[in-house]
């Protein structure tokens, strides 16, 4: 009898001290879970970029997750509103005009602010960021550019957002921003696995980009490491290194480009009341000031200058000699590297895919070419375009205005010698090039490389989120606690009565 009590008494200790056990460690694992299992909940961040180009401005809306991926964030477009009126660089000369780009910028702003949550609003940046445009006017009349972006600055300042800065961004940036966004938007740069976790997609391979604006163009592509120059420029994204060779060429957009042929149209012409103009196409003839191709810092006035001189230019239509006018705006013999785009710009081999957008998509599709033509394809184009009446182009053409169609002559055998004799592509690389205008429903440009970019800077608003509620935690914290208590009472009474 007095076997069975002390066995008994045995099992009760030990019940008592696997209670105790069990407690202490039920009171250590609520504290732990409550630690380590809780996650992150990340609210959406928002960014407004403002693209003030050479001919038109347009307020983009970006939007990514708080959370981001190798400090990088997940951009995606929401909206974009393009601003009605011309673009900054002719603001200070027409009260009437810049009362329309301000209304135009007003209407934007306002979808714009619409699109945000009202409590992201103290959260959401906002830049801006002017190009060759005004590239060319600081460079031309520094004050009134710097008047133009300094009334901008008033105005977006007095917006509810966080206003970071406006600027004229250099030809480089435009190239690389413009870069990192094809890729973004090709998938190249972060991809979803099979685990819905995003990574950089296997391969390392980045598509090169080519930006064909009003005022400039940019070429920029992946290039070896090994490379370095004025022209290289290294970019981390994702957390990952490129080095990417990027150039651009002020006064070599389409209309700069465009008021240089005038420019030597003129000079050819012994009257300017009849200029034949072999870039125009036949039966069509227009008037022009000479302020309109005189006017900027692309084109050299003469010693008897008069801005209102009335200049009339008729159209003949020859391709041959557009093509011979187009390839003198361009110095393909100066070059004192290994190799050379024109102007004496060194540029290494273009190779892989590149993409082609804003005037090079415009281009291509006006003289009837569909994506994966080829270069002979491309030439012969040029010159069928050339060749045809005013009267059937625009029937043919109708849904381009006539102020764009009327140039498309010019700008097919300047892309054709821009690509060609330029940046040399052949008749192999020609077919790696993919004229587009969106990516993804996306507007292919510089402002998303740029926010990209930009988000690298911007913290995340993030909220933790524990696995249990505040009462349920406190609740098992205390119930746990009281066992625990009890237990250790429970073995104190028993070690008392075994010593007694």
């Amino acid at each position: 009898m007095s076997s069975k009590q002390q066995m008994g008494y045995k099992c009760r200790i030990a019940g008592v001290l696997l209670l105790l056990l069990a407690s202490i460690a039920a009171l250590v694992a609520v504290a732990v879970i409550q630690d380590t299992w809780g996650f992150k909940e990340y609210s959406y961040e928002y960014g407004i970029v403002i693209d003030s180009g050479s001919s038109r401005s347009s307020v983009y809306l970006y939007k990514w997750p708080g959370e981001k991926e190798n400090e990088t964030g997940v951009v995606t477009e929401e909206m974009n509103c393009r601003v009605a009126g011309d673009g900054i660089s002719e603001m200070k000369v027409d009260n009437e005009k810049d009362a329309k780009s301000w209304t135009g910028f007003k209407v934007c702003i306002k979808n714009i602010t619409e699109a945000i949550p009202a409590e992201k609003h103290k959260t959401t940046t906002l830049f801006l960021g002017a190009t060759a445009g005004m590239r060319l006017l600081q460079e031309k009349d520094e004050q009134r550019s710097n008047e133009i972006m300094r009334d901008l600055r008033e105005y977006l300042v007095s917006l509810p957002f966080v206003f970071q800065n406006a600027s004229i961004i250099s030809g480089q940036e435009e190239g690389l921003y413009g870069w990192i966004t094809v890729n973004y938007l090709m998938g190249n740069l972060l991809e979803k696995n099979a685990w819905n976790k995003y990574a950089r997609p296997q391969g390392e391979k980045t598509v090169g980009s080519m930006d064909l604006g009003g005022a400039s163009t940019q070429i920029a592509f992946a290039v070896q490491s090994n490379l370095s120059g004025p022209d290289y420029l290294p970019v981390k994204l994702y957390g990952y290194p490129y080095n990417v060779y990027t150039h651009s060429f002020l006064c070599y957009g389409k209309n700069e480009a465009g008021k240089m042929v005038l420019d030597k149209v003129v000079k050819e012409s012994s009257d300017l009341s009849y200029i034949p103009n072999p870039c125009y196409p036949k039966g069509y003839n227009v008037t022009l000031s000479a302020s309109y191709i005189y006017e900027t810092q692309c084109t050299k006035k003469s010693n008897n200058y008069n801005s209102d001189q009335q200049l009339f230019f008729v159209g003949t239509g020859n391709s041959d000699k557009c093509l011979s006018i187009v390839k003198s705006l361009f110095d393909f013999k100066t070059c004192s590297s290994p190799q050379c785009s024109f102007n004496g710009v060194e540029q290494p081999p273009v190779t892989g895919e590149f993409m082609a957008y804003a005037g090079f998509y415009y281009t291509n599709k006006a003289i009837g070419l569909e994506d994966g033509s080829d270069i002979g394809q491309f030439n012969a184009s040029c010159a069928k375009f050339c060749e045809e009446q005013w009267t059937v182009m625009k029937a043919e053409k109708y849904w381009i205005s006539e102020r764009y169609l009327r140039t498309y002559c010019f700008s097919s055998h300047y892309v054709f010698t821009l690509l060609v004799d330029g940046y040399k592509f052949d008749k192999e690389t020609w077919k790696n090039i993919n004229f587009q205008k969106e990516v993804k429903n996306t507007q292919i440009g510089w402002s998303l490389g740029y926010m990209l970019s930009l988000s690298n800077m911007i913290p995340s608003e993030v909220k933790e989120i524990p696995p249990m509620t505040d009462p349920v935690f406190a609740g098992l914290i205390f119930l746990f606690s009281a066992l625990t208590i009890i237990t250790v009472v429970l073995v104190f009474i028993f070690l008392i009565r075994t010593c007694y």
